[in-house]
């Protein structure tokens, strides 16, 4: 007799091959628009599925947890971060948490060079102006930005994101500097003629860029906060394609307002959409829709993440990528 299969609830709308797939091996329910779950159907979902395949703009916390059903075994995140999941709640009821690691390394760290390169070069300025029809011809003093060769450049979490962003700034010449919880072996720090900082605070006061690549946990929430904000020199750019909880915003919004810092380049907000309006109104500032994973082919490999991960555990094994909290 053929097995029933697995139940499986996504929340948002994915690439349509991952959609196919999913729908070919097991018994799927699709989202019809691009729309975030309410919270009432997620607890919905959490009753009803075997699976629940959620993306980090759904918020499956302790509370919502609590109304799970039976039925609930695996929740099969589509992406890397797992911040918004309590997981440690999910191990206690009996519920595996998996993640899609490691895919979206390049994506991300070609954003971070992307949003240093507008940042420093002055692209989106350059651009306003064309789009107004102002320009007026070539200047030697026009839009003066700054060369990328022979700056310092920060990194605040050297893991493997981290270590691709030096990869490419070593390439354009960028002297690297890094603050990791751990330091590197010592054959990694030559591949990128690295620096290592063991105070973050003097690292910070020395760079001309700084990339925040590390992950959000309660110990790295704020780790930007309005102290070592003003750290910084004047002339320093920071950029974020990790996570927008690092960075006290307000603080951020403040002192880049006041020239306390000459500009940043932002992927991810404290406040997910809610963003800053201060923000917005500053030309040294480059503001992205959390555009840094999104390529087609990290997509693609996010949806083969999460499907592997449900078949491994409808056959009875451990899904490869499963998350505990001791990882976290």
């Amino acid at each position: 007799m053929a097995r029933e299969r697995l139940s499986v609830v996504v929340t948002r709308r994915l690439p349509e091959p991952v959609e196919t797939r999913l729908s070919e091996l097991f018994d799927v329910r699709l989202r019809e628009d691009d729309t975030p779950m309410s919270r009432a159907e997620l607890a919905t979902a959490l009753k009803d599925a075997d699976v629940l395949v959620p993306t980090v703009t759904d918020t499956i916390d302790a509370a919502l947890l609590g109304q799970a059903g039976d039925r609930l075994k695996l929740i099969a995140n589509y992406g890397a971060g797992v911040d918004h999941i309590d997981v440690a709640t999910a191990r206690q009821r009996g519920i595996l948490v998996s993640n899609t690691p490691g895919v979206l390394t390049d994506d991300t760290a070609d954003m971070a060079m992307a949003l240093i390169m507008a940042v420093v070069r002055r692209i989106p300025e350059g651009l306003a102006v064309m789009q107004k029809g102002d320009w007026q011809g070539w200047s030697p003093t026009a839009l003066l930005g700054g060369r990328l060769a022979g700056r310092r450049l920060g990194i605040l979490g050297m893991g493997s994101i981290g270590q691709a962003v030096a990869k490419r700034a070593a390439a354009f010449g960028m002297q690297v500097h890094y603050h990791n919880r751990r330091r590197l072996r010592p054959e990694i720090e030559q591949r990128f003629e690295a620096t290592y900082w063991e105070s973050l605070d003097q690292m910070v006061a020395r760079m001309d860029v700084l990339s925040i690549n590390c992950p959000s946990t309660p110990s790295t929430f704020h780790l930007m906060n309005a102290r070592r904000l003003k750290l910084m020199k004047p002339d320093a750019v920071i950029v974020n394609t990790s996570r927008g909880e690092v960075i006290d915003e307000h603080a951020l919004t403040r002192m880049l307002r006041s020239s306390e810092i000459a500009g940043a380049g932002l992927d991810v907000y404290e406040h997910g959409t809610d963003i800053n309006p201060r923000l917005r109104e500053l030309e040294n500032v480059v503001l992205l829709p959390h555009m840094g994973s999104a390529t087609l082919e990290g997509r693609l490999e996010m949806g083969e993440k999460v499907l592997l991960n449900i078949k491994t555990f409808e056959d009875g094994h451990r899904p490869p990528d499963q998350v505990v909290p001791s990882m976290l």
